[in-house]
């Protein structure tokens, strides 16, 4: 088209808007046009932002590009239209039967702005007011089911906080964390995706409006799990500036047979021979197990083959002792092997409840003596009996109450804020605990009689994403939630108009808790309150 063969050939300040004008008339009236370093995308305006959805960061790894490192997405000419998401990558649906959806071609991400049309005034680097900080978002869903897109838009942290918030696709279960001796062990193909989505980031965020040298990357569950990991992963330095672990630090654990009787430990991340042992046993259970061509085979099977429950939940673990990432997170932390950034990380006051209640219908917890049972079978006797002591089953409403605050405790709180420990030691780190029991359920699953979710997992993204209705007081607690976060965001320092100062993670009452009405936001002694000193020398 000739609009593009003038704006390939157009260079310098002087011309520059006589480019963004032909560009803007090109994508129509009220639509922001922003040139990218692979072509021109065309957003949508909306009140006070604009988005850019579905624009390809890396190239689709299909066919011979399956189980391949990500690459960078090919030019394209003429104006692209983003104008919504593109495809989640290959997943079964999270709860409930059915065939798997997505689809392979799916490394998209999505990008809003603040404030007007961005084509006139953010379409190339340099042009525009002064660089917002960037907000990169990697989505839960413990690395088999989610989208960038799963939350919505970010409206409230972008025009809240003035800063460029960018939502992002990742390869999924045995498409993400596949390994084999024929790919050299186990690459890790999940975090290698964020990775070059966080290069799209440095090399295209000032045409947003955003600042490339201020970037935090955040994310809840296998997201935050996800940030944790480029904390200690070489190839991530440089490539972001703070980091917002939220219920996913590099500690998570969950003790075996704690949901069901026949399910192990649930341990985040795994040696890479053990995910290269599983990747041989796949490949020759789908009789792909010939001395050479195993990788060729395997590329020749179709999605559906490959994405079923059995191997979308066996490759949803980070492989930790290749390249990608060395080094076991946790004791990369312990060690001070780690970027030099701030860190902003918490859990929520009733986590294990949300998972908890998906399985008390099958192993339920009726009584205090099957309660006294479920410590035994998950601890062994002599830790059960400590145990015990500190959390009584009529200390509780229920015992499955009782059994939910043990695990969240032991698997989510007091590893959180072991790992700020480890952190605050050589970064500024702040904790927080979200505490509003009263936290909309966003999520459709109904509730267990004896097991109110309360401030379940995951049950704080309502107040920092548009998912579900508020009360007045809780939008008052959106309001500052999303202050601190786009703070620290901007600063390093998660300080909000209005509300109480955050101090740093040090002396015993500095976790914020945060709550509605009459609790509000305080700081907390959440290592008393929580047990962690029976944690930390009992489990794991």
């Amino acid at each position: 088209m000739p609009y593009v063969r003038v704006l390939r050939r157009l260079r310098g300040a002087v011309l520059l808007p006589l480019v963004l004008l032909l560009v803007a008339a090109a994508g129509g009236p009220g639509q922001p046009v922003v040139e990218t370093d692979r072509g021109v995308v065309r957003g949508r305006a909306h009140d006070g932002y604009s988005t850019f959805e579905g624009i390809p960061y890396a190239a689709a790894p299909t066919g011979a590009a399956r189980w391949r490192l990500p690459r960078p997405a090919p030019r394209w000419a003429g104006v692209r239209d983003a104008g919504a998401p593109g495809a989640a990558c290959v997943q079964l649906p999270a709860v409930g039967p059915g065939g798997p959806g997505g689809s392979e071609d799916c490394l998209y991400l999505n990008v809003m702005v603040p404030g007007g049309p961005v084509g006139r005034a953010a379409g190339r680097p340099g042009a525009g007011p002064a660089r917002r900080p960037v907000m990169v978002w990697f989505h839960g869903g413990g690395f088999t089911t989610g989208a960038g897109d799963l939350y919505g838009r970010a409206e409230r942290l972008a025009l809240r906080g003035d800063a460029v918030v960018v939502t992002v696709n990742y390869r999924l279960g045995v498409f993400g964390l596949f390994a084999h001796p024929e790919l050299g062990g186990a690459p890790g193909f999940a975090l290698a995706d964020q990775q070059e989505a966080l290069r799209w980031v440095r090399a295209n965020a000032a045409r947003f409006g955003g600042d490339p040298g201020n970037v935090t990357v955040f994310g809840v569950s296998a997201g935050g799990l996800s940030v944790c990991a480029h904390l200690v992963a070489p190839g991530s330095a440089g490539l972001f500036h703070r980091a917002i672990v939220q219920s996913g630090s590099c500690s998570t654990t969950m003790p075996p047979r704690s949901l069901l009787p026949g399910l192990g430990a649930y341990e985040p991340f795994a040696p890479e021979q053990r995910a290269v042992s599983d990747g041989v046993g796949a490949a020759a259970a789908l009789g792909c197990d010939r001395p050479a061509g195993v990788l060729e085979c395997l590329r020749r099977l179709d999605a559906r083959t490959l994405a079923t429950p059995e191997l979308m939940q066996r490759f949803s673990q980070i492989p930790y002792g290749g390249a990608l990432l060395p080094e076991e997170p946790r004791r990369a932390l312990e060690s001070g092997r780690f970027h030099r950034v701030p860190v902003l990380q918490g859990a929520t006051l009733d986590e294990m409840r949300l998972f908890l209640g998906q399985t008390l219908a099958v192993d339920p917890v009726p009584d205090a003596s099957a309660y006294r049972a479920r410590l035994e079978r998950s601890f062994g006797p002599s830790t059960a009996r400590a145990v015990e002591e500190r959390y009584p089953a009529a200390a509780y409403p229920t015992p499955a109450v009782a059994w939910a605050a043990v695990l969240s405790d032991a698997s989510f709180i007091c590893p959180a804020l072991r790992d700020g420990a480890a952190l605050s030691r050589h970064v500024p780190t702040f904790a927080y605990l979200f505490s509003d029991r009263g936290a909309p359920n966003f999520t459709g699953l109904p509730q267990p009689p004896d097991l109110p979710y309360g401030a379940a997992h995951g049950f704080e993204l309502p107040f920092l994403f548009a998912l579900a209705p508020l009360t007045e007081p809780q939008r008052v607690l959106s309001d500052r939630m999303t202050g601190y976060w786009t703070a620290f965001a901007r600063t390093g320092t998660p300080r909000a108009a209005g509300a109480p100062d955050w101090p740093y993670l040090g002396a015993p009452t500095t976790v914020l808790s945060l709550a509605a009405g009459p609790a509000g936001v305080r700081a907390v002694d959440a290592r008393t309150a929580h047990q962690c000193a029976l944690w930390d020398t009992r489990w794991p």
